[in-house]
């Protein structure tokens, strides 16, 4: 089992402003947010800046239109130009959209701009694929069947956030619990997204036990987790968070009993020595090293279940920084289960 963060990391980072009380606010305003923008690609040569005040700098796009920038789209404007943010911040406006008139790229390959009335959200390169977040929530409220956010946490935390670099959202099945051996596992998990460019499109499934008030999830199993660049095909990234939930509430639907009763075996179910253990890990692909590693951890817990070592595997690729590596460990040790059924 596995105590995940992810949550409690987006609980103390988030400004109150940035937190939502349901799930219908929350795609109401990225709705909204979407509607509102309008990506304008620009040739490198129409991009520039001026200054309008003595304190203030807009990005203009050769068209006599100029945009106010918010501290994130600033600073990809320093990182297009290979200047430091805060070395600007320190000059007039006037001496600012100086600095910038040489730096910047004047390539052949367009920029594209994200704006939102008179403000420009984000600058990327022609590579960049945006995925609206409201794109996202589609999707979820599509695949999920009955989920919600958790009880409220600490500082009136939701769950649900979103500000203007980045979305995240924490959902639940209240009413998913399966029982094994007294101990209640319940489905849950957080997706993620960028339409600026701040982070990837991603998703986190899990099964869980408890969920204390800074939104931590003590005790999960089955984790499994997915990202996708904002490249060209980050759309399909759409369709693979649609499977990894669809999977979730089949398992919920279909296999409740019967999750419970392999899980139960699996606690059950002892392996006759290390030997064996280590050979049922190898079956199923995991590297020997991390067979080796799953042993040792296994045998500190002094018993040699097909649950323990499978645990034992899970905690130690959550240490691991790929989170496909991690993903496909965590495949490859979860035809464990098989043993038990």
């Amino acid at each position: 089992m596995v105590h995940l963060t992810k949550a409690n990391c987006e609980l103390f980072r988030r400004e109150p402003d940035e937190i939502f009380s349901s799930i219908d606010s929350l795609v109401e305003h990225c709705r909204n947010q979407r509607d509102m923008s309008v990506d304008q690609w620009l040739p490198p040569a129409n991009l520039a800046t001026k200054a309008i005040h003595t304190d203030q700098l807009v990005l203009t796009n050769g068209d006599d239109e100029s945009y106010h920038m918010n501290d994130w789209s600033f600073s990809q404007l320093c990182r297009l130009a290979g200047v430091t943010k805060e070395t600007v911040n320190r000059l007039s406006s006037e001496t600012a959209a100086r600095v910038f008139a040489e730096p910047l790229p004047r390539g052949n390959k367009p920029l594209q701009v994200l704006v939102s009335g008179s403000q420009a959200r984000a600058i990327h390169g022609a590579s960049y694929t945006r995925l609206f977040d409201a794109e996202l929530l589609d999707t979820v409220l599509d695949a999920a069947d009955d989920f919600e956010p958790p009880h409220e946490g600490l500082n009136g935390a939701t769950g649900l956030y979103c500000g203007e670099q980045d979305m995240f959202c924490f959902l639940i099945d209240p009413l998913g619990w399966i029982d094994i051996d007294g101990d209640a596992f319940a489905p849950g998990f957080f997706v993620w997204n960028s339409e600026v460019g701040r982070r990837t499109l991603g998703i986190q499934t899990f099964w869980y036990q408890q969920i204390c008030q800074n939104h931590i999830v003590w005790d999960a199993v089955e984790v499994f987790e997915l990202n996708r660049k904002h490249t060209a095909n980050v759309r399909e990234g759409l369709d693979e968070i649609r499977s990894a939930i669809q999977r979730l509430v089949a398992r919920r639907d279909a296999r409740r009993d019967g999750f419970a009763q392999i899980v139960k075996r699996a606690m059950e179910t002892r392996f006759e020595d290390e030997d064996e253990a280590q050979k049922a890990l190898a079956k199923t692909g995991v590297g020997q090293r991390l067979t080796r590693q799953a042993i040792e951890l296994a045998r500190q817990q002094g018993r040699f279940t097909i649950f323990t070592v499978l645990d034992a595997v899970t905690r130690i690729a959550g240490k691991i920084a790929n989170a496909g590596e991690r993903a496909k460990i965590d495949q490859q040790a979860g035809s464990l289960l098989e043993l038990a059924v």
